[in-house]
């Protein structure tokens, strides 16, 4: 195969090496996980159950068609019913189960997309329309599977059953992205999105190499192609030759071992050459991602996204997990956190991250009912998160945090019904912190600039630089083809971040930037140099952060961060914020 590059945005750094696993948008609706070798039967018998109550559902189907029934509904039984017998469909994904050791859904769907392929490349139309009932019979399979995911084997965690893959898709959504945690996917490639996209922030999260905006990747790749992502520069090189692997593979290992020499500032404290003290925060996802952001050094959650709870949901009965299932999520990364405090946002959708893929109807997303909007529209479930959130603080330090906060309206409504969901508690009989504190996000130009409404009325602020550089410079981070005007060091971004910072160190109240600007090493100086004094990131990031603060004196650097605010220029700002890099 000949070897070619594409080019596109970094998103995650690092260097993954393995085989292009392609997916299509059907594909990312069932879960993806390896199956152990002692199991690989039992997963079989599983997809061989799914069939055969299928095969029951069509025959009852037929035996209960009406006597007037029009004879197409019986003929449209039969021609499932034989899709459903055909070898290609009961036979070759249980062979895809035994030698990939794919779980059941994911072997049907690889199946699946296969034939549909081939059928797409007939040239007889009526032939060519059967592909949407070979589909339809692998729906049916699939709602049966997932109906008993329950009964579904562990995913394997034998490393010999780790082919090392990679992502190849069109588009992945955050929630879709989630479903890949395991160590079976090093990697991500996506023909669309931006560096500051959800989808990217996940990637970071997950601290996995990336590669966004690729344009044509998954036209071009093809299934199994051996593929290196450089997730520093942005660069997907498919089928690399033995030299350039070579090469790759001594970086990957140099990079290994320089995180194995950042790992040993785990103990210690984030003090500055001159004795300040930084404290350093993790943002999750899940409360599973709490003993990674443990094991980094974090001293607390500084960002808890909800939504991620409610998000993939839709083949479930409730799309909207109920007030005891949040508490426990909640409660968990509490006590998972051993009395670090734990910063929750309310539900932030909309834009980039829908409850429910079908949910773009906005013209513009970014701009419409989404985050604090959303829940005031909706009151009721509002509340249920507000109670959920306010009965968990009940087991450690919780801090409630409020998104996309613009008019003073909203900040009091919001606080109105945080005494509201306590009253509801009081009247249940449910325990709760009374002194919680309720902090705002600062992430629209709006709040930047009416900062005295925010800090008369709120107990902590943290800057949402993602947001708040998408707003400013009217830029939509998802957008590749304008991502490239997407600019941390903009100089109105600098000025509405300092801002907030000096409006927060006024009036005694923290504030901190929970953004994808926190875990940039390259502006953790600048960010000193304004005054913050709490970082928010993922925990993979920390720990590079914290050894870029221990080499800092803030007396030198806070002088020629004034200089970097005072100038106006873009080309003098980037070479002065590279000189705070070596003083």
């Amino acid at each position: 195969m000949a070897s070619f590059t594409l080019h596109g945005i970094p998103v995650s750094r690092g260097i993954s090496i393995g085989r292009a696993h392609l997916l299509t948008p059907a594909a990312l609706d069932v879960k993806h996980y390896l199956v152990a070798e002692e199991h690989l039967e039992a997963e079989v018998k599983r997809l061989q159950d799914a069939l055969a109550e299928v095969h029951r559902g069509l025959q009852a189907l037929w035996t209960d068609l009406p006597k007037d029934a029009p004879t197409e509904l019986g003929a449209f039984i039969d021609v499932h019913a034989l899709i459903l017998s055909d070898p290609m469909i009961s036979e070759a994904p249980l062979d895809i189960i035994r030698t990939r050791h794919y779980n059941a859904e994911w072997a049907l769907v690889t199946q699946i997309d296969e034939l549909s392929a081939q059928f797409d490349e007939i040239e007889d139309p009526y032939l060519r329309e059967r592909k949407a009932d070979i589909q339809q019979v692998a729906e049916r399979v699939l709602k049966v599977l997932m109906g008993t995911a329950q009964l579904a084997p562990a995913p394997v965690t034998d490393e010999e059953f780790q082919p090392q893959m990679i992502v190849v898709a069109h588009d992945i959504s955050p929630a879709d992205m989630l479903q890949f945690r395991d160590r079976s996917f090093i990697g991500f490639v996506t023909d669309v999105g931006g560096q500051n996209s959800h989808t990217a922030i996940v990637a970071r999260s997950l601290d996995i190499p990336a590669a966004v905006g690729m344009s044509q990747a998954s036209q071009l790749i093809e299934q199994d192609d051996w593929v290196i992502i450089d997730g520093d520069a942005g660069v997907v090189i498919c089928n690399p030759s033995t030299l350039v692997l070579e090469q790759y593979r001594a970086r990957q290992a140099a990079m290994l071992k320089a995180r194995k020499k950042l790992s040993k500032l785990k103990k210690t404290p984030a003090i500055t050459r001159d004795g300040t003290v930084i404290t350093l925060l993790a943002n999750i996802e899940l409360p599973d991602d709490c003993p990674h952001a443990l094991d980094c050094g974090a001293e607390g959650v500084g960002l808890f996204r909800s939504e991620f709870l409610f998000m993939g949901r839709s083949g479930q009965a409730h799309k909207i997990p109920s007030e005891d299932e949040q508490f426990e999520q909640y409660r968990k990364a509490v006590v998972a956190m051993k009395g670090r405090p734990v910063t929750i946002r309310t539900l932030d959708i909309g834009a980039d991250k829908p409850l429910d893929q079908t949910e773009h109807t906005a013209l513009n997303p970014a701009l419409g009912l989404r985050a604090i909007r959303y829940c005031l529209a909706e009151p009721q479930l509002f509340l249920t998160q507000l109670r959920a959130i306010l009965r968990a603080s009940a087991f450690g330090k919780v801090r409630l945090l409020i998104p996309m906060l613009s008019h003073v309206f909203e900040i009091d409504q919001c606080l109105a019904m945080v005494e509201q969901a306590k009253a509801q508690l009081r009247e249940a009989g449910q325990k709760y912190d009374a002194a919680i504190d309720v902090g705002a996000m600062i992430e629209i130009p709006a709040a930047a600039l009416s900062l005295p409404m925010f800090v008369k009325r709120m107990n902590f602020l943290s800057i949402g630089t993602n947001d708040l550089i998408q707003y400013t410079l009217a830029i939509d981070r998802v957008d590749y083809e304008v991502a490239h005007l997407y600019d941390p060091l903009h100089p109105a971004i600098l000025q509405l971040i300092a801002m907030t910072i000096s409006a927060g160190m006024k009036a005694g109240i923290d504030v901190a930037v929970c953004g994808e600007m926190a875990g940039d090493v390259k502006l953790t100086r600048l960010l000193l140099g304004m005054g913050l004094r709490e970082f928010s990131m993922h925990p993979a990031q920390l720990l590079s952060v914290k050894q870029e603060i221990l080499n800092c004196d803030l007396t030198t650097i806070t002088p020629q961060t004034r200089k970097i605010l005072r100038t106006t220029e873009p080309h003098a700002i980037v070479e002065a914020v590279q000189q705070l890099q070596v003083i």
